[in-house]
């Protein structure tokens, strides 16, 4: 009768910890899903700003058009790209921000503009927003990397195999011009 109990008893705890374990890759899941909604938030912010700072260069910068046609176009395929992986979305919107480099750098040649406050608002609302896009991706690849590493471990890895669970993909940068080291000279 002892030996009932014993076996009942180890049965028992493996239940829990596969439960535990369960629940705790769940969490880890839905955790990256909403990381990953957090930059599509900042995202699709980023996108709505960009139509007002192109109308805003093109009064000073009309001839500029191939710069302007480049975000545009930019913009359009990061919106496109809203249901590709993270691999792919990142992809898409490095695009995007070298072209909103190449905007700026335009706009760093007219005096007026620069000095124009709608923008200079659109510029720093842009600002504000990258940034808080880099905290987001932050923050989902940190989570990505969680949940990836639960995935691996053992004994949660027993857990996952059987859960189906699969890795995530990180939000990378693949542009060498963003990882480059910028140049300050004097």
């Amino acid at each position: 009768m002892l030996i009932l109990w014993i076996i009942l008893g180890i049965v028992l705890l493996l239940a829990i910890l596969y439960i535990a374990f369960f629940n705790g890759l769940v969490g880890g899941r839905n955790q990256v899903k909403n990381a990953y909604s957090q930059i599509d938030v900042q995202l699709r912010r980023r996108h709505d700003l960009i139509p007002n700072l192109v109308n805003t260069v093109k009064g000073y910068a009309a001839h500029e058009k191939e710069t302007l046609a480049n975000v545009t176009n930019a913009r359009t395929k990061a919106i496109s790209a809203d249901n590709a992986s993270a691999a792919e979305r990142g992809q898409a919107e490095n695009v995007l921000t070298e072209a909103l480099g190449k905007l700026f750098a335009v706009a760093e040649q007219y005096p007026d503009l620069k000095a124009n406050t709608n923008f200079l608002a659109l510029q720093e609302e842009l600002s504000s927003t990258e940034n808080k896009i880099s905290f987001a991706r932050q923050f989902y690849n940190d989570s990505v990397l969680r949940y990836n590493n639960r995935i691996e471990m053992f004994p949660t890895n027993i857990v996952a195999s059987r859960g189906n669970f699969k890795k995530e993909q990180f939000f990378e940068v693949d542009n060498q011009t963003e990882r480059a080291v910028p140049q300050v000279s004097f």
